[in-house]
């Protein structure tokens, strides 16, 4: 699994390093997918099912989308933010993340969404303890994030990952010190927390795929795969 995320993270890494005005989320996919033909591994992403299988290896998200944006032509503008969801499967074990980049020069409150939902990460990260609850994760995401004035969805979660892309348990970014399921060393988790501007609800575009807040306020999502180990949380998705 840390190979998986190591590679995932590179090639995470190629895809936002072309993030600038005028580029489009297709090419994104197309750096991501380059990176992964040179180790001779594959996204979960590609052909994931759903109302049709999910056609690329990275999720493209822009402004008011959440999750599971399609890439396409569309081309990035100065003031947007896009959250690039992907993974990589290597020997049979899934690295899962993603992160939320601005586009050229983005306005104080755009750049304070980030730096939230970023932050609501690394909180979620430090409750990676054995003993702790998902619960416990959960209402430290909720706490911060709703302290900060930002709303948390309650339709998707963090997840289990290893073998398989969706694993249990789910983790909520809302919760009960106490509640849910207990974590033990050497449980892997995906822990993405998912922030928006104005409302907790989301819609499914007409794509049937990309998941946009009900308001159209900003979003943002920032995920890394993480262990439980008796040493302390390890992150897997990193370089």
């Amino acid at each position: 699994m840390r190979e998986a995320g190591r590679i995932n993270a590179e090639a995470l890494h190629a895809a936002t390093a072309l993030i600038k005005p005028g580029v489009t989320t297709a090419e994104l996919n197309e750096a991501f997918e380059s990176v992964q033909r040179k180790y001779n591994v594959v996204s979960p992403f590609k052909n994931y099912p759903g109302p049709y299988p999910y056609p690329a290896s990275i999720c493209a998200s822009v402004n008011d989308e959440l999750v599971h944006g399609i890439p396409s032509e569309r081309k990035l503008q100065d003031g947007d933010i896009i959250s690039i969801d992907c993974g990589t499967v290597y020997e049979g074990f899934v690295g899962d993340m993603a992160v939320t980049i601005a586009v050229g020069d983005v306005n104080p409150d755009t750049a304070r969404l980030i730096k939230v939902t970023k932050q609501a990460l690394e909180i979620a990260i430090s409750k990676m303890v054995p003993e702790n609850t998902t619960g416990d994760v959960g209402f430290a995401v909720q706490t911060y994030v709703e302290g900060e004035g930002y709303h948390i969805t309650r339709t998707y979660t963090g997840h289990g990952v290893g073998r398989e892309m969706h694993e249990g348990p789910q983790v909520p970014n809302y919760g009960k010190p106490g509640r849910g399921m207990r974590l033990r060393e050497g449980m892997t988790i995906a822990l993405e927390p998912m922030v928006l501007v104005g409302t907790p609800y989301t819609t499914v575009k007409d794509d049937q795929w990309t998941v946009a807040s009900a308001d159209g306020s900003l979003t943002a999502h920032f995920e890394h795969t993480v262990a439980v180990t008796a040493n302390g949380p390890r992150i897997l998705t990193l370089l």
